[in-house]
């Protein structure tokens, strides 16, 4: 029987929850929801099928010290840096070297370390499942999430006939990959229930792994292949640097997941969110009689449907509706709900007019 790994992504910067979330101290080291940091919460959701040994994280070369302390569990040395960011496909290809350096025939999760699960039980038998048939058959395992509602923030997979069912857990063969629908195609797609929301969360082996970026991606073959010698010789950092700054940017969806024709989807029917931004967290917390969510200390006056959170100091919000305001390490951030999205263009704006980088 082939060894169980996972290989959990961390490098995002998580500019959305921008001023809690900074380059310094990004969206997965943060407790956004639960009494531990998001990345915590992912190595914790990996007990009973995953021993802390095998289970290595791929961040930025900057946080690798801030990682290991919210991840105390892990070996240090499987928390690893990338010098600069490449997107998924070379996280992959290097979480792939640190598993095929210990079992050349390894079984292996891809996770993010800033998704938030309930259902654990049933999350834990989707990835065990997942892992029994990567081991068995050469495919390439993604995990869709039954969708509760038409949403244009996802992207989408298009599931076809039945693959396997294993623990409960269906398997369908995956048709196609759809990037994020407007809203009436969201709707289409809700109401064939051939549609999952792509959770960007995967399962192969390391065979099949190999075999798909030759077939479709040889520069991260040859990723994979070059860094395995440098894990080998327990020099993975050196390997990155070597190899990381002349790649080409791609994610594993467009390098893999939209060309392979042996991908087979797990129908994920445990809860499930990615915190994209501040809105998610009225999932998360309870709401005062007009629909408010208050975080830290706050206090409300005729005010109605706001996300509120107040790190460190006393917030008072009159007579406002639908705003996110957040006071944060020197930073006050005031915007309607339905605008949400752009606190990344105002991060873009703010690193480029210069003189706040401390706060970015």
């Amino acid at each position: 029987m082939a060894g169980r790994y996972a290989v959990i992504m961390a490098g995002g910067k998580g500019e959305r929850f921008w001023p809690l979330s900074t380059s310094k101290h990004p969206k997965q080291l943060l407790a956004l929801v639960g009494d531990k940091p998001l990345i915590a919460q992912a190595v914790d959701r990996l007990e009973g099928l995953v021993p802390p040994e095998n289970v290595f994280v791929v961040t930025n070369a900057e946080l690798v010290d801030a990682t290991r302390a919210a991840a105390p569990l892990l070996p240090p040395e499987n928390i690893v840096g990338e010098p600069v960011g490449r997107d998924t496909a070379a996280a992959v290809a290097c979480g792939g070297a640190l598993v095929k350096a210990k079992d050349e025939n390894g079984v292996f999760s891809v996770l993010t370390a800033d998704q938030v699960m309930g259902d654990l039980d049933v999350f834990s038998a989707t990835l065990r499942s997942g892992m029994d048939l990567a081991e068995q058959n050469d495919i390439l395992v993604t995990i869709g999430i039954e969708p509760t509602f038409p949403s244009s923030g996802f992207g989408y997979i298009e599931s076809g006939a039945a693959f396997a069912s294993e623990e409960n857990i269906e398997f369908r063969k995956a048709v196609r990959f759809v990037e994020k629908p407007n809203e009436a195609t969201a709707n289409e797609y809700l109401s064939t229930g051939r549609f999952y929301w792509n959770s960007g969360m995967f399962i192969w082996s390391i065979p099949a792994l190999e075999k798909a970026f030759t077939a479709h991606c040889p520069e991260m073959a040859g990723l994979m292949k070059t860094l395995t010698g440098y894990a080998k010789d327990g020099k993975i950092a050196e390997g990155m640097d070597a190899t990381y700054p002349d790649l080409g940017k791609i994610s594993v969806d467009y390098a893999l997941m939209e060309k392979a024709d042996n991908i087979v989807m797990a129908c994920g029917t445990f809860a499930w969110d990615d915190v994209g931004s501040w809105p998610a967290l009225e999932s998360h917390f309870p709401q005062d009689e007009n629909g408010n969510t208050k975080i830290g200390q706050v206090e409300t006056l005729n005010a109605d449907g706001n996300i509120v959170l107040s790190k460190d100091r006393l917030t008072a919000v009159i007579g406002v509706k639908d705003l996110i305001i957040v006071q944060a390490d020197g930073v006050t951030l005031v915007c309607p709900k339905d605008r949400a999205q752009d606190i990344k263009q105002m991060v873009a704006a703010l690193r480029e007019n210069g003189g706040c980088d401390e706060l970015l």
